[in-house]
């Protein structure tokens, strides 16, 4: 294709991505491994791209998984040809890294399915958007490239339906609120995210579902897709996920770690073009937890 008056001065690894819906990571590492070229050259990711460059963009080559496939259990939710959601508990980690190669999700997945035919990382085949490891809830899985690519761009424009539950500290007198803050690493622990001038932009919805003494229980709809983003922006407004490490209080309630879950999915579907949308009950940890915050606040 041939780039336009408008994309002529942006970042190859920018244009490349939003054309394919394929997300900047992996566009930069086919960028790399010559899977895109302008003018029929291979260019480096920061090239700044001219008005009427030619763009190519190649299907990458499926590589060999190296994974091994588990019988985790993996509890599916939805399935057919070219997506699936399914439900990942609390404590499992999404996919591969840091040499933890087994027990995730990922290899859960490929005991229950065929997730070859993708052209996402080798660690991440399949995986479209990914939620903390102590965080439960639904997760879209593309299983081909078409799943892959429209899921992607769905994600990139916002379009996707994502409902969090979360249980916070303190009383949230507002019955519903919206917090528009930048979010990025923070600059004093880089292991951390936070809201910091500069950062990307990142929209939390939320509306309250139940008070209890001390707590509230919360609906968190998010517009965005940042890194630890409800967990950012909940600290941000003075209202830190209850059980959260990180960015809650030192002295931590439960062992499960934040009570945070990913209750609903909705997207429309790669082939059929029609909406989709799951949901999932939450936990029953959560739900003990929430019975005892009631009997508490009797």
């Amino acid at each position: 294709m041939k780039i336009t008056k408008e994309q002529a001065g942006l970042r190859l690894d920018k244009v490349a991505s939003e054309i394919s819906g394929i997300s900047r990571s992996t566009i930069q590492a086919m960028i790399d491994e010559g899977y895109v070229k302008v003018n029929g050259k291979t260019e480096k990711n920061k090239y700044l791209l001219k008005e009427n460059d030619e763009l190519e963009i190649q299907k990458r080559e499926a590589k060999d998984l190296n994974l091994e496939a588990l019988n985790l259990n993996i509890e599916i939710v939805y399935e057919d040809d070219y997506v699936a959601v399914v439900y990942k508990p609390e404590g499992m980690v999404v996919h591969p890294a840091n040499g933890n190669d087994s027990n995730t999700l990922v290899n859960g997945l490929l005991y229950e399915m065929d997730l070859k035919d993708t052209i996402n990382d080798v660690k991440r085949p399949g995986i479209v958007h990914r939620i903390d490891k102590d965080t439960s809830g639904l997760l879209m899985i593309a299983k081909n490239d078409l799943a892959l690519k429209s899921l992607q761009k769905q994600l990139h424009e916002h379009s996707c339906n994502r409902v969090y539950v979360a249980l916070v500290y303190g009383e949230i007198t507002e019955n519903k609120g919206r917090i528009e803050a930048p979010i990025g690493r923070d600059p004093v622990d880089r292991k951390k995210m936070a809201v910091v001038a500069g950062g990307k932009e990142a929209v939390t919805n939320f509306r309250v579902l139940e008070r209890f003494k001390g707590f509230t229980l919360v609906e968190c709809r998010l517009e965005t897709g940042r890194t630890h983003q409800i967990r950012v922006h909940m600290k941000y407004i003075g209202h830190p996920l209850v059980g959260d490490i990180v960015y809650g209080p030192r002295k931590v309630i439960g062992t499960t770690g934040q009570f945070l879950h990913a209750k609903t999915i909705g997207f429309i579907h790669p082939f059929t073009q029609e909406y989709m949308e799951f949901s999932h009950d939450l936990p029953s940890y959560f739900i003990d937890k929430i019975e005892e915050l009631r009997d508490d606040s009797k």
